[in-house]
């Protein structure tokens, strides 16, 4: 079977494929806003019930070194995310979309999958998050005509994880001056 199509309907298409990027946009982006909300209180949290091992940290005690890791964890989301945010800020228009967004998909997955066990309605809404942000990514390409190469946005979304992860490292170290943060992480096994 096939299909005609005119010019009109294909044109009239496109504006309404580019008009729905702005309401799923504003949507990912509060979608966003929650989870960094709710992972903001639980670092807070997570803060208050280490603070006793500032000094009294055992890296023998599993309990201690969960715990410390649980701070890193949420940390290393809340950080990435708050970069993504900050990415999703400098959109300016529909020809910046494939631009800016690609990089910050795989970030989401990774976070979402940091938080699986820990937090599982956090990881949920970032599931989400990545769907949304895939299909607005996709209409961009379509609306604007662009190509994407995947080693370059994954390159440039991993030298973003290293250095989120140097930066979280780096405050949990200054945080704790009493561990061992190298040899503590070898003994991290859960």
């Amino acid at each position: 079977m096939l299909i005609t199509c005119n010019i009109e309907t294909l044109e009239n298409a496109t504006i309404s494929n580019s008009v729905t990027l702005v309401p799923r946009l504003e949507y990912s982006v509060n979608l966003l806003d929650g989870i960094i909300e709710i992972l903001k209180k639980k670092r807070h949290e997570l803060k208050k019930l280490n603070k006793f091992l500032v000094t009294d940290f055992d890296e023998t005690d599993m309990a201690h070194l969960k715990a410390i890791e649980l701070e890193r964890i949420t940390s290393f989301s809340l950080d990435l995310l708050s970069q993504i945010k900050k990415r999703i800020g400098k959109i300016s228009g529909v020809n910046s979309i494939p631009e800016i967004l690609p990089t910050s998909i795989p970030l989401v997955r990774t976070v979402s999958a940091q938080l699986f066990d820990f937090l599982p309605n956090c990881s949920q809404k970032l599931s989400e998050l990545s769907v949304h942000l895939g299909s607005i990514v996709l209409d961009s390409a379509v609306l604007t005509k662009a190509r994407f190469d995947f080693s370059q946005s994954n390159e440039k979304s991993s030298i973003l994880l290293n250095e989120v992860k140097l930066m979280v490292d780096s405050k949990i170290n200054k945080q704790y001056p009493n561990l061992d943060f190298s040899k503590a992480c070898n003994n991290w096994q859960y």
